[in-house]
């Protein structure tokens, strides 16, 4: 079942209470200013804010609300549907209340054929879809396809998982016990990880010393070039119209760029001697 679009027919949703709102403008303000200058204020300039807003109300309510959404709009002079429509194309925004700890299980395609569909499925016959501590999903692509199959749990990296890895994984959330991920910070709940999302600062120990290191598995296809003498090719010359000088791949691109691909049936590439 997808998830669900919020669709407002006629009542608008109840405000945060007092206290909440003000404090919500408070880093509203801060979040506009980076775009937006006070100084200098620029409604076009501020609408770029709205992806970290979007992190900020989620960091309140565990998700995006109507609520939410409404205060985006208000805050940025944009329309609900505007903002709704931004909040629902990310995966990044809950449309749900969210537990503690999201836990994102990657099933593109690497993850996937590398047993993502499987642990995906593990977690969610595990733990079941009322639970007040842990949300299973899948997520998108997160870049890590070196590490596949890959989990994350409020965004930090769990590498290499299985689904006896990825169980002791929620086991251990459910219990309380500390879980460090393969690489990143300590873990935080997950609203707290919003509010780091929404662009305040990380003050998690190490955190960033943890990030941002190359490993042994994403450096592989560059040792083996340096072991074979490998060695990319130096980049064409320009000629005098700024385009590169028609050589032997462009010009063969030439005469092939018209050519219909081959049927499904025939042989790619052809056998020798059709």
């Amino acid at each position: 079942m997808s998830d669900p679009v919020f669709v407002r027919l006629a009542t608008p949703p109840a405000p945060y209470p007092d206290d909440v709102r003000a404090r919500l403008d408070k880093d509203a303000d801060r979040i506009i200013a980076r775009y937006s200058p006070p100084e200098q204020p620029d409604s076009r300039m501020a609408r770029s804010a709205l992806l970290p807003l979007l992190h900020l109300v989620q960091a309140e309510e565990g998700y995006v609300s109507p609520t939410g959404i409404d205060f985006c709009a208000h805050r940025l002079g944009l329309t609900g549907a505007e903002v709704a429509a931004v909040s629902t194309f990310y995966s990044m925004y809950r449309r749900e209340p969210t537990g503690d700890y999201l836990v994102g299980v990657c099933t593109n395609t690497l993850c996937a054929v590398m047993g993502g569909d499987a642990i995906h499925d593990a977690l969610r016959e595990h733990v079941p879809d009322d639970d007040p501590l842990v949300t299973v999903t899948h997520i998108e692509c997160n870049a890590a396809c070196d590490y596949a199959p890959v989990v994350m749990v409020n965004w930090e990296f769990f590498d290499n998982q299985t689904p006896e890895s990825a169980r002791a994984v929620v086991d251990d959330l459910r219990s309380g016990r500390e879980v460090v991920p393969t690489r990143g910070a300590s873990l935080i709940p997950f609203r707290e990880t919003e509010r780091i999302l929404a662009g305040f600062p990380d003050d998690r120990l190490g955190a960033v010393q943890a990030g941002g290191q190359p490993g042994a598995p994403t450096l592989a296809g560059l040792r083996v070039a340096r072991d074979e003498g490998m060695t990319a090719p130096d980049a064409p010359e320009a000629t005098d119209s700024g385009s590169a000088p028609l050589g032997s791949e462009a010009a063969a691109a030439e005469t092939t760029k018209d050519k219909p691909a081959p049927a499904p049936s025939a042989s790619v590439p052809p056998e020798k001697g059709r």
